[in-house]
């Protein structure tokens, strides 16, 4: 099953690349490796602004972390050419939870967007990962993720 035939099947609709908020770009390629910026929490198309450990739940991040994960896709399918089908490899995730400091299940946050990326892309969506508990992110987002795919 390609790509999108998975995507549609999940009712998965990419984005557009979402315009910088400040001095950097979406994604940068070198040689088979596409590294892609960190892309935050939104909730109807604004920043989703959230501390875990205070304001919203494990579960209710792992809903923000799926939602960052179809952004991230949105941004892969530009730095493809248009065809997720290239994906060789999800490499590496990494996210940053805003969390209180008490706060200690950022992993099953960050598990919305590695569950997502593995049913997009069975075994080739299997990544190294981090997860972060941080203060604050930009605009006060509950969730910040990145993410680097090695492409045919």
């Amino acid at each position: 099953m390609s790509v999108y035939d998975k995507l549609k099947e999940l009712n998965i609709t990419l984005p557009p690349v979402a315009v910088p908020a400040a001095a950097y770009v979406p994604y940068v390629q070198t040689g088979n490796l596409v590294f892609l910026s960190g892309h935050i929490a939104r909730k109807d198309g604004k920043p989703w602004a959230a501390q875990f450990g205070r304001d919203i739940t494990t579960e209710e991040g792992k809903a923000a972390a799926r939602a960052v994960a179809v952004d991230l896709l949105g941004t892969l399918h530009a730095a493809t050419g248009g065809d997720l089908n290239r994906v060789q490899r999800i490499v590496k995730v990494m996210s940053l939870v805003n969390s209180t400091g008490d706060y200690t299940e950022q992993h099953l946050v960050t598990n919305g967007a590695s569950e997502l990326l593995g049913e997009v892309f069975g075994d080739k969506g299997k990544h190294a990962r981090s997860a972060f508990g941080v203060a604050q992110i930009p605009l006060g987002a509950c969730v910040e993720i990145e993410l680097i795919a090695e492409l045919a």
